[in-house]
């Protein structure tokens, strides 16, 4: 199995081996994000690769939404694409070292895009990061868990099991309104800091 290091991504974005992007904010997400009337809420964004959800938040005026990248490319490509954007938005960074209080984190391919062995210590790291009663929501794959990826899968089950203790599942069912190479394939969450 590859090490899933920053070297590993640079090379997926600069080879464009990037198939997860869509090319665009996702229905499921933009739809949430339509749904926030605070546009003060600190949100992070992470491993938000070409940073479409990102983008989305910008362009809806939430002023204090950040994106975090292991990798420069992706952050280098949203920079262009936002010119008028303040740099300290967009933040070359480990999400295992990142340190912030955030009232929300949008989970867009991030966490099925890490190593299985990680998932205790991104939801670890995800609760640290939250204000109290802050939330993350997004979407997480449901396919069978496989050591082939990324991305790796998971089910509705073991996201309860992972998650479950640190966070309230609010919310957690299939995306009715996935893109379709993606239908029948996410799950749509939001689950609260206890």
């Amino acid at each position: 199995m590859p090490t899933f290091n920053q070297a590993y991504w640079e090379e997926r974005y600069k080879n464009d081996q990037a198939q997860w992007d869509t090319g665009t904010v996702t229905p499921p997400i933009k739809e949430y994000i339509d749904q926030l009337s605070d546009k003060t809420k600190r949100i992070l964004v992470p491993g938000a690769g070409n940073g479409h959800e990102f983008e989305y938040l910008v362009t809806q005026d939430f002023k204090n939404a950040v994106m975090l990248d292991i990798a420069k490319e992706p952050l280098a490509n949203v920079a262009k694409r936002l010119p008028e954007l303040d740099a300290a938005r967009l933040i070359h960074a480990d999400f295992f070292e990142h340190n912030a209080t955030y009232d929300l984190i949008i989970e867009q391919t991030f966490f099925c895009a890490l190593s299985p062995e990680l998932r205790d210590a991104y939801m670890t790291k995800a609760h640290s990061l939250l204000a109290p009663g802050g939330k993350i929501a997004g979407l997480l794959f449901d396919f069978p868990l496989t050591e082939q990826g990324p991305p790796f899968g998971g089910s509705r089950e073991e996201y309860i099991a992972l998650f479950g203790n640190l966070f309230k599942i609010t919310m957690l069912h299939r995306a009715y309104n996935s893109i379709k190479p993606r239908a029948e394939r996410e799950l749509f969450f939001i689950f609260e800091k206890k």
